[in-house]
């Protein structure tokens, strides 16, 4: 029986270790997919001129995965050598800390499992990021110092205006300096503690978004149960937030959040990833009433990737969404918002973003639009609000 029993221990304990090496790969592969694709045709106009850009992206979920992004991997979206075949210049890396469980547009509940933990265990995460939210995002930041601290030439975390225009002056010498920014998907990864808003700010957070899928303390999600407005809690977090120089993100937010935040927000909101209801009439996106006043009051809309921000996924489709959303709020409030490795589908990488510059000059964008759209909008916006 002994015998047994030890044969019994040891092929679990082989069965576990092979489940905890290969399966968060085959997951991270099956979530963030690139369709097949013959190479797109980039003619050299727009080659030459996506050699010329500055590009910047507020929204990618890579740090949630297994990948080391200093390495070239052939799945997922983004990693430091595809990012830098696509001339990717800031890249917003946004820390996801909870999923529920069926997952949807429509309608979530706060109390379904969360998908996360599950993430974090087979990860080999630590022990604390299994139960506090706050310890996952505050984990996915580490790994970010991490790879800058191990990759210099590649890698350099920007958390001031100082640190923005340091980036700048490198990058002149190394054009292929990538420069970091850490964002929450969700303040739910406060743990419904206001003390966490300094702690991710002394750990370099300069952007937080609201809500994910699902309604939290500071109030209701647009995919949520209550559809409700800024809670209290809410509110004293917002102040806080914008007392440090934190960005604040309405992506995912209830209308009524977003018209809450706009009350009392002293700075521009941005959407980091979204589509137009008006392009695209989806439950993922806010009205386009909305968009105008964010706009109006000197925000940013960032255009996503995917099929359910904008009916669609291939390069025209992008286009057609940033095109529509240049007609409806200026040129000057349109920006790029991927949402790569955000278990969405997409039709190219980061390695490809010349794609993007070619179906705009198809959509007979200007060379001004372009460069605004593509990371200029972003620029700016960092050097007047970044601390």
């Amino acid at each position: 029986m002994k015998k047994y029993f030890i044969i019994f221990a040891l092929v679990l304990a082989v069965s576990l270790g092979l489940f905890l090496t290969f399966a968060p790969a085959i997951l991270d592969e099956e979530r963030n997919v690139v369709v097949e694709h013959q190479a797109y045709e980039i003619s050299d106009q727009a080659q030459q001129l996506h050699s010329s850009l500055l590009i910047g992206d507020w929204h990618a979920d890579s740090l949630l995965w297994m990948r080391n992004l200093s390495e070239q991997y052939d799945y997922g979206h983004l990693d430091f050598p595809r990012m830098q075949q696509g001339n990717m210049a800031l890249q917003m890396f946004t820390t996801v800390t909870k999923s529920p469980s069926g997952q949807n547009y429509e309608r979530n509940s706060s109390d379904a499992s969360d998908n996360i933990t599950l993430l974090a265990m087979a990860q080999r995460w630590p022990a604390a990021t299994w139960t506090s939210l706050a310890e996952r995002a505050l984990f996915q930041a580490d790994k970010l110092y991490k790879l800058a601290a191990r990759d210099p030439d590649n890698l350099m975390l920007i958390r001031s205006r100082i640190e923005l225009a340091e980036f700048l002056k490198r990058r002149q010498s190394n054009p292929t300096l990538i420069g970091g920014l850490l964002g929450t998907e969700g303040s739910h990864a406060l743990d419904g503690d206001l003390d966490n808003i300094q702690r991710l700010f002394n750990n370099g957070f300069r952007m937080m978004s609201l809500q994910h899928f699902f309604d939290n303390k500071l109030g209701g999600s647009l995919h949520g149960t209550s559809g409700e407005g800024l809670t209290q809690f809410g509110r004293d977090a917002v102040n806080k937030m914008l007392a440090l120089g934190i960005m604040l993100d309405v992506s995912h937010s209830s209308e009524q959040v977003v018209v809450d935040t706009l009350a009392i927000s002293n700075k521009p909101l941005i959407v980091s990833h979204t589509g137009f209801q008006g392009h695209c009439p989806s439950p993922r996106n806010i009205s386009d009433k909305l968009m105008e006043q964010i706009a109006a009051a000197g925000g940013l809309i960032a255009v996503g990737f995917w099929d359910g921000a904008i009916c669609g996924n291939s390069p025209a489709t992008v286009a057609a969404a940033i095109v529509y959303g240049i007609g409806l709020v200026g040129e000057d409030h349109i920006s790029l918002g991927s949402d790569f490795d955000g278990t969405v589908t997409t039709s190219f990488d980061g390695s490809e973003m010349a794609v993007i510059t070619q179906a705009l000059l198809d959509a007979n964008l200007s060379e001004q639009q372009i460069r605004k759209v593509m990371g200029e909008n972003m620029l700016t916006y960092l050097q007047t609000y970044l601390p």
